[in-house]
């Protein structure tokens, strides 16, 4: 059964989640009780259940277990409703609970794949246990990172220079119509309204690429808050997830909040145009976002920090997401399905990417990732040909 998120109210974004992660729970459960029910083998049940795994060929039922970051949490959720339609055989449960619980609890293995939207460092790839072979890191799509706003009065587009945004961050400018923020607006009307800093609440990829971009482009930034999944906040308010800040820019006039461009796009807020590397003014969209990664050279770990990207026309805060998953799984059947998950995520599930508001990987990084994945299972063999 298939279950679509809804994006375009951000109050329901998380309760569909929730449902979409419940129902595949229960699949799961209902997919064991046809195969006791059904125990005489041979059955039409079996059949139709058997129907479109010809190459995935597991011999039982696999339920994978995932959690991490929001930030893709729609997409991943699309992708793991539409496998099961193809392969019946395999659930997968994914809770987004943020960047830093993925890291945490594929670590302590209590799931069999994490998602961060930072790639983990050296110590925290030192910690995985070694019987599992270690850990891949995957990056399977990618988006812009956007400052959303809810300005009622102001129309057509807000500019905000690199040193107005990071002082807004920095608690430095706190009314909207600062001469800083007025200069690079003219003909703007900026209203005579206090600054309301939204922040993640919760260890967040997002928030650790946005404050890895703040602490590149601005030495006090560096030295004063640093960058993290979790920083001490100058000034605002937390709200945890992506959509906890969609929903609480959406309720508060005058605030302003670092979000993930599909959820504040699907949700109509407001976005800003950034200042780039090169000086000019970017708004996010996909092309943009694309025009990033093209500045980015993947390296064979897979891992890249994108800070402050080159490029007339690159937006400046875009990064990668990644799946964490173990170099092997002691269960064969599981290794399989691991396998297929990225494979349908590396084709059929770039398809998505722009509908969501993501951006696609580009070629050479589809291969670049499907060649290391495809050493988790010597039975099943990746092909993003088609």
């Amino acid at each position: 059964m298939l279950v679509r998120i809804d994006l375009t109210h951000s109050t329901r974004l998380a309760a569909s989640i929730a449902v979409v992660a419940m129902t595949v729970s229960l699949a799961a459960c209902s997919g064991q009780q046809s195969k006791d029910t059904a125990s005489g083998g041979g059955t039409s049940s079996d059949t139709s259940k058997n129907a479109g795994s010809d190459k995935l060929a597991l011999k039982q039922d696999v339920q994978l277990v995932g959690t991490g970051a929001t930030f893709p949490a729609p997409l991943y959720q699309r992708w793991f409703q539409d496998l099961n339609g193809k392969y019946p055989k395999v659930q997968i449960n994914y809770q987004p609970q943020g960047s830093g619980a993925g890291v945490e609890q594929f670590t302590k293995g209590t799931v069999d794949f994490g998602a961060s939207d930072v790639a983990m460092k050296d110590d925290e790839i030192q910690k995985v246990p070694d019987d599992k072979g270690g850990v891949l890191l995957l990056p399977m799509t990618a988006g812009s990172i956007v400052l959303a706003y809810n300005l009622p009065a102001v129309q057509g587009e807000l500019k905000l220079p690199r040193q107005v945004y990071t002082d807004i961050f920095l608690g430095k400018i706190k009314k909207w119509n600062d001469p800083a923020i007025a200069k690079a607006n003219p003909g703007v009307k900026l209203p005579d309204q206090n600054i309301t800093i939204v922040h993640r609440s919760d260890g967040s990829g997002t928030t650790a690429v946005f404050t890895k971009h703040l602490s590149a482009i601005s030495p006090e930034w560096k030295s004063k808050v640093g960058d993290g999944k979790t920083v001490q906040w100058p000034t605002g308010v937390g709200a945890k997830g992506n959509e906890g800040l969609t929903a609480q820019v959406q309720q508060t006039q005058g605030a302003i909040t670092y979000v993930e461009y599909g959820y504040a796009n699907n949700n109509k807020l407001k976005m800003a145009s950034l200042e780039n590397k090169k000086g000019k003014f970017v708004a996010p969209t996909d092309q943009a976002a694309a025009k990033t990664l093209e500045t980015v050279q993947l390296p064979e770990n897979l891992r890249a920090f994108i800070t402050d990207p080159e490029g007339d026309e690159a937006y400046p805060i875009v990064t990668y997401t990644w799946m964490l998953v173990h170099k092997k799984y002691p269960d064969a059947d599981k290794a399989k399905a691991v396998e297929a998950m990225v494979e349908y995520g590396l084709t059929e599930g770039q398809k998505a990417s722009a509908e969501l508001g993501y951006v696609p990987l580009p070629k050479s990084v589809v291969e670049k990732v499907a060649s290391a994945a495809d050493q988790i299972s010597p039975d099943y063999k990746i092909n993003v040909s088609q």
